[in-house]
């Protein structure tokens, strides 16, 4: 029987998605799957800085639109992103910072071959976006992509820059990173300091295995979601995001465990250690009331 209960991270948008998958693209339409995400057992939602295009931006226009209308519906943790291969500047990768509501970040914890490109994470561009979280009350989720990362985040806890809480995800399978392999598990996680919760994503997922075996190991969360795959099993697409959570919650509880609720997320990730502004009261329908004007945000 496991010990806690597990998280359930969705990451909604993907690049390049086929039918039969449907991608949110729209602050609506991406804030309508992750509330969908939500009723079907996400606890917390990645979440990038888009356009209306489903580019990376600098402009939260569109990214506070998404949280309006996904606050109007759930309480789900709320990660922002200061990461993606593209030209922002260190300013703007961070942005969703800015953004009260943004309970969680995901931190790079240093460089990394992507395929034919290089995802540039400087030393002193991770200080700034470390800085920049403590200042928010924002809880670093430390991306560990390959081992010598885990050196990068010593460092920093030895300076002072990263103190608690916070928690390391292991995103396995991206070309040329740490693959997506349980002995990579097995090895980073001896190395995590004691006693600090990590989580798995997988890139480039064709089943769940790589999930039930990081669940099986003393994960604290696991990610799906489109943008790391739309792939459920070998050769079967998810039509939608919740597909994906349904599907894992499942998975949990056939290995005998449990999801945890958001709030049940916050306590385990530290989140309500740094208290920000506490997501408002649902009605019982967990819907918008029809007077609400939020509730215009999923009128098509």
């Amino acid at each position: 029987m496991m010990q806690e209960k597990i998280i359930i991270v969705v990451a909604p948008v993907g690049a390049n998605i086929a039918p039969p998958s449907v991608n949110p693209v729209s602050a609506e339409a991406v804030a309508a799957e992750v509330v969908a995400c939500a009723r079907a057992g996400a606890a917390m939602v990645h979440l990038h800085v888009r356009d209306e295009a489903g580019e990376a931006t600098g402009d939260t226009a569109v990214f506070a639109r998404t949280l309006d209308c996904i606050r109007a519906s759930s309480d789900i943790v709320i990660q922002g992103s200061t990461g993606g291969l593209g030209t922002l500047s260190l300013e703007a990768r961070c942005v969703a910072l800015e953004d009260p509501r943004v309970e969680v970040a995901s931190l790079n914890m240093g460089s990394v071959n992507f395929g034919e490109a290089v995802y540039i994470n400087r030393m002193p561009d991770i200080r700034y976006w470390a800085g920049r979280m403590a200042d928010t009350r924002v809880v670093p989720e430390l991306e560990i992509f390959e081992s010598g990362m885990l050196s990068a985040a010593r460092q920093l806890m030895d300076e002072g820059v990263l103190q608690p809480p916070c928690y390391a995800n292991l995103p396995l399978g991206a070309h040329w990173a740490l693959p997506a392999d349980p002995r990579s598990i097995l090895f980073i996680t001896s190395l995590l300091p004691d006693g600090m919760r990590w989580s798995v994503a997988h890139d480039g997922r064709t089943d769940l295995s790589l999930l039930a075996a990081a669940i099986g190991m003393g994960a604290s969360a696991v990610r799906v979601g489109f943008e790391d795959s739309v792939w459920q099993a070998p050769g079967q697409a998810a039509r939608t995001n919740a597909d994906l959570v349904a599907q894992v919650m499942r998975l949990v509880k056939a290995m005998g465990g449990d999801v945890a609720t958001p709030e049940e997320a916050r306590q385990l990730l530290g989140v309500s250690m740094l208290r920000r502004p506490v997501p408002p009261v649902l009605p019982s329908s967990g819907r918008p009331r029809s007077s609400d004007a939020r509730g215009k945000c999923f009128r098509r």
